[in-house]
């Protein structure tokens, strides 16, 4: 069995992995471990900087040198002292998906671990959502499906952007005020299922067939 340490930004992606990816790559020999990133002694949860989170990915390679380490980082709103973020090259990437390569090609560069398999989310994990409003329907009336469904519409769910105010995110709580990242994010995402967020969503599934590649 080829096991994999999985850095994320929270409880949401911890939920997720813990539900929908482990339970899915167990039968394939693949035993992926989420582990939320540590901000500060005794806090959890949140990307502020780059200079905290190298030292995790450092450690976390060098402890076991036979297991795989990938991260969980949402594009949107990641630090400005990424590797990548501060690079010339940065403005002249036109798509989500471009930047998000371009940062995990500098941060491996950065980082310079064998196994080390960098993954950013573009833009964000609430982008996996809108591969099906309809999924919100259990936790919402029928006017927050139809406003989600309007902006699932208008892009592919990796194609929404990342301002402040139109992030996946930003839409969801714009439609549905009482959404709960940790509580409903990881539950919509497992009744969406992972073959249709991957038939959506091309970055998020290039990622996921990269560490298929690793059980052989």
């Amino acid at each position: 069995m080829s096991q994999i340490y999985l850095l994320v930004e929270g409880q949401t992606e911890e939920v997720f992995v813990r539900e929908l990816l482990r339970p899915h790559y167990e039968c394939r020999a693949l035993y992926i471990t989420p582990i939320i990133v540590r901000t500060s002694r005794g806090h959890k949860g949140g990307v502020v900087s780059y200079n905290k989170i190298k030292p995790q990915i450092d450690r976390l390679c060098k402890q076991d040198a036979t297991a795989h380490i990938s991260t969980m980082f949402d594009l949107y709103a990641l630090p400005k002292d990424f590797p990548g973020k501060n690079s010339p090259d940065w403005s002249k990437q036109r798509t989500g998906r471009q930047k998000a390569e371009l940062v995990e090609t500098c941060l491996a560069r950065d980082i310079a671990h064998r196994n080390f398999i960098p993954n950013i989310m573009v833009h964000e994990y609430e982008a996996l959502l809108f591969v099906d409003p309809r999924h919100f329907f259990e936790w919402a009336d029928q006017k927050v499906v139809d406003k989600l469904a309007k902006v699932r519409q208008s892009a592919a769910p990796e194609d929404i952007n990342d301002s402040p105010h139109t992030a996946p995110s930003k839409h969801i709580l714009s439609a549905m005020p009482d959404y709960q990242k940790a509580i409903h994010g990881p539950l919509i995402a497992c009744d969406i299922g992972l073959d249709a967020i991957r038939a959506d969503c091309p970055h998020f599934d290039a990622w996921l067939c990269r560490l298929e590649r690793l059980a052989g």
